[in-house]
């Protein structure tokens, strides 16, 4: 049996910090006290005093890239970083290539992270303007949502048919996720920057191409839609204050039928940070103004904003040196987004309670996971122990990613992941990953 105690951590569970002790048994978490003893000898404890035991944060949406896309970051690359990170389940996107837009395909990427995954694991399926019999033969039990693009994507995956959107929206009960950018006006904006520039236009325009406009007008009728069929409608990444008009914290989470996230990039990131950062700041939808920033702040911390996640989308170094027009959109995020959140609470910005919250326990909810997301006896030992004062600098031989950057880069983080914890198994241990590939497929109660 593998068991091991956590002693003296201070646990954040469901809006409470309190001194205790965690007993772990196989993959479970079977008692949670304020001082356990070991029962056996073969106990492993980790006194975790002074630190924070938090449940392993679910990302709701990261690109992994594998298939198709190896050579920016496969699935054992970037759950590797993962669990570094203490983010013990992810949610993966479809614009893999071949795009999951049938049930085959995505059914393969389940086999590869089996054999693969160091952190738990689910796919979304990918519409398109035709593939609606395919999307509707999706299993609610094993597969975490529909992914839409309302924005130009990979493939073949950009959604743009308005009868096709609604005869989607209307037939299917699961998560609707979405990429909300007008296509049409990214295009105008281009061109009308491109008569001024040329082809060297400069990245420090790209939230002026990718507007807030463009993200308005896409999450709004994707909104309206949701509230005229009765969609469960999820809405990424948002990155404008615009926006934040269409959302509500009136109702309790469980009761909402339309949900909102927010990425670590566009909490941390303004356009201004284009003159240093350049395209490794380049996401789409854009890093935009300080106003847009703290809009997203205060929508974050009063509710109408209910999961942080990371968008985690690796390019190479050699992709990202190109010109501002050839160089892809997306980095890698998911080693870093969680002490970057501490690094939040350390300026005064957000609690540690609110970071679990919307970065484990509301994603957990509004996917219906089972069993996991919260330190509960009978639930998943998914934990991470974060020391609050133990500084460490991102350096080029600690990214764990494939391609071999991060957008913090020479940033020093006040807070350290020291353990991360999958099914009960430590796998991430003070800068080392364990050959302990125990990543499970998620389930959800639907």
């Amino acid at each position: 049996m593998n068991t091991v105690l956590i002693k003296n951590a201070k646990i954040v569970n469901e809006g409470t910090i309190f001194e205790g002790d965690v007993l772990i048994e196989n993959e479970f978490i079977v008692e949670i006290a304020e001082s356990i003893s070991a029962k056996s000898g073969d106990c492993k404890i980790i006194d975790a005093e002074g630190n924070y035991l938090i449940p392993g944060a679910i990302d709701d949406q990261v690109h992994f890239r594998e298939p198709g896309l190896t050579h920016k970051g496969d699935i054992a690359s970037e759950s590797r970083a993962a669990v570094a990170g203490g983010i013990t389940s992810f949610i993966e996107q479809p614009n893999t290539v071949p795009n999951a837009v049938t049930q085959e395909i995505l059914e393969e990427k389940y086999q590869i992270a089996a054999q693969k995954s160091y952190a738990n694991y689910s796919f979304m399926m990918g519409a398109t303007n035709d593939n609606l019999e395919e999307v509707l033969k999706t299993n609610p039990k094993n597969v975490a949502g529909i992914k839409i693009f309302l924005g130009s994507s990979t493939g073949n995956m950009l959604v743009d048919n308005e009868a096709t959107l609604e005869r989607i929206f209307s037939s299917t009960p699961m998560l609707i996720a979405v990429h909300c950018e007008d296509e049409q006006t990214i295009m105008n904006n281009l061109e009308t920057y491109k008569a001024q520039y040329g082809d060297d236009v400069p990245v420090q325009v790209h939230h002026l191409i990718r507007s807030a406009e463009a993200c308005f007008i896409s999450s709004s009728k994707a909104i309206a839609l949701a509230k005229k069929t009765g969609a469960r409608l999820h809405v990424f990444h948002l990155s404008t204050a615009k926006e934040m008009e269409l959302f509500t914290n009136k109702i309790p989470l469980e009761e909402k039928k339309i949900t909102a996230e927010v990425c670590v990039h566009h909490l941390w990131f303004t356009n201004a940070d284009y003159d240093t950062k350049g395209n490794f700041i380049k996401w789409n939808p854009a890093v935009k103004t300080a106003e847009d920033r703290q809009a997203l702040w205060e929508a974050l911390l009063d509710d109408r904003i209910d999961v942080i996640a990371t968008d985690h989308a690796p390019h190479t170094l050699e992709e990202k040196q190109q010109s501002y027009l050839k160089a892809p959109s997306g980095g890698p995020l998911v080693q870093h987004a969680v002490v970057a959140m501490f690094e939040a609470h350390h300026q005064g910005k957000i609690s540690v309670e609110k970071i679990v919250e919307k970065m484990a326990h509301n994603p957990a909810k509004i996917f219906k996971i089972e069993k996991r997301g919260f330190i509960k006896e009978g639930f998943y030992a998914d934990l991470a122990i974060v020391n609050p004062g133990l500084p460490w600098s991102v350096k080029k031989e600690n990214i764990l990613s494939k391609c071999g950057w991060s957008p913090f880069e020479e940033f020093t983080f006040t807070s350290r992941i020291t353990h991360t914890f999958v099914n009960g198994q430590l796998v991430y241990h003070n800068f080392q990953v364990k050959d302990v590939q125990c990543g499970k497929r998620l389930m959800f109660d639907r």
